[in-house]
């Protein structure tokens, strides 16, 4: 809007003065004059008075009697004076003198104009711009002072909490209101998940008395019952199914506290883990399932990574990952345990040529009780608890597996440690 604006100042000053200069010429007509200009009768007709520099003009010319009289016009249009072409801003007074009508023009050059209205346009949008910046420095900086309370709400209350019992109460020193009542609420909305977390963990801990001490005291009875020798062999095969499904029950209970205390952060994360040391004992503990599939075993590790975390639960989250591989793997398959960066992240794999697993299959894979197939052995917990144990470490599961080719395990190691 800026051109259109100082366009239609300098258009309205310049018509201001065209109208000044048709007043004193109207005033100061003389009749002689005209007379004397009717009188002579030139081929021209027309009266006419130039400036030197021709920024200006005077016109007067003989319309015809029945032209339009007593009409001020504007108009803007080029005009050759002197064989020199230029555009004027220019009045048009239609006006009659003793029954002859008359068309007055006076005229503004327009070019020295137009090379002042751009210097005052280049002007105005550089002031726009060093305002504008000034602006906008000047809000960043105040806006930054403003919201310092909130972002120290931010750092210390929010960001970096990941247990309630960790919360910091100290107040935030704010002049604002709003930031103290934010502290405020939040510092009670925290005593609120604190009592609620505690109350969890003890809950964790009733379930785990109160469950599987029934199933201990029920699985003693079923034993003690087989050493009776009055029984038949139906009754026997009953009591084991009984005491098969105690176990299956006494596991799964095992498995979802497990993910439970996981989740609510009731492990410490301060032992250094050696991932080859690990995988070794595993791949030992489970010689035998994997020579009664005849699989081949690589573990290819080339770096040592420095990770902090629970050695138990590291210990778990292999287990389950590598009985995964062996559980699903096609006879005399292979088994491949390597590791790596990747975009400057350390990775370690675990990669089968096993069944694989479909699209759908790989959305469900990490959900609790969720199963490859009805005839599928197991709770369906195992990868559920693998990924929980990579949540609480900071570690990035991913998935890549094809039909009949088979699956790969990705664990993406953060490179910044994270506090638990």
């Amino acid at each position: 809007m800026l051109p259109v604006l100082v366009e239609k100042v300098v258009y309205n000053h310049i018509n201001k003065s065209l109208l000044e200069k048709k007043q004193k010429f109207i005033v100061h007509l003389d009749k002689e004059e005209i007379n004397d200009f009717i009188v002579r009768k030139d081929t021209s007709e027309t009266y006419s008075s130039f400036s030197t520099l021709h920024s200006e003009f005077l016109l007067l010319s003989r319309l015809p009697s029945n032209s339009k009289i007593n009409q001020t016009v504007f108009i803007t249009e080029p005009r050759i004076i002197e064989e020199e072409r230029n555009d004027y801003r220019i009045l048009q007074y239609y006006f009659k003198y003793e029954n002859t009508n008359y068309l007055l023009e006076i005229g503004n050059s327009l070019s020295e104009i137009k090379d002042l209205t751009f210097v005052i346009r280049i002007f105005f949008i550089i002031v726009l711009i060093i305002i504008v910046l000034i602006t906008f420095i000047a809000d960043t900086f105040y806006i930054e002072y403003l919201l310092k309370p909130f972002y120290r709400i931010i750092d210390k209350k929010i960001r970096h909490v990941n247990e309630p019992e960790a919360f910091d109460h100290t107040p935030i020193q704010s002049n604002s209101t709003d930031f103290q009542e934010l502290d405020t609420v939040l510092n009670q909305m925290m005593d609120r998940i604190t009592e609620l977390f505690k109350k969890e963990k003890q809950f964790i801990a009733n379930v785990s008395h109160e469950l599987l001490t029934p199933i201990a005291l029920l699985k003693n009875k079923f034993e003690n019952l087989l050493q009776n020798e009055s029984l038949d062999d139906d009754a026997v095969d009953k009591i084991v199914g009984a005491l098969g499904t105690l176990d299956l029950l006494k596991k799964v209970i095992a498995n979802l506290l497990l993910i439970s205390k996981i989740e609510n952060n009731q492990y410490a994360a301060n032992e250094v883990i050696d991932f080859d040391e690990i995988i070794t004992d595993l791949v030992a503990d489970l010689q035998d399932r994997i020579e009664d599939k005849e699989l081949s075993f690589y573990k290819n590790l080339q770096h040592h990574f420095s990770f902090k975390g629970n050695k138990t639960l590291m210990h778990i989250l292999f287990y389950n990952l590598i009985v995964n591989a062996i559980k699903y793997n096609n006879p005399l398959g292979t088994i491949e345990i390597k590791d790596g960066f990747l975009n400057g992240n350390y990775f370690l794999s675990i990669s089968d040529t096993g069944i694989g697993l479909s699209e759908k299959q790989q959305k469900n894979v990490f959900k609790r009780f969720a199963r490859v197939s009805s005839d599928q052995e197991g709770q369906g917990l195992g990868l559920a608890i693998a990924e929980s144990i990579a949540q609480f470490h900071h570690i990035v599961i991913e998935l890549k597996s094809e039909i009949k080719v088979g699956t790969t395990f990705i664990l993406l190691f953060s490179n910044e440690s994270k506090l638990n």
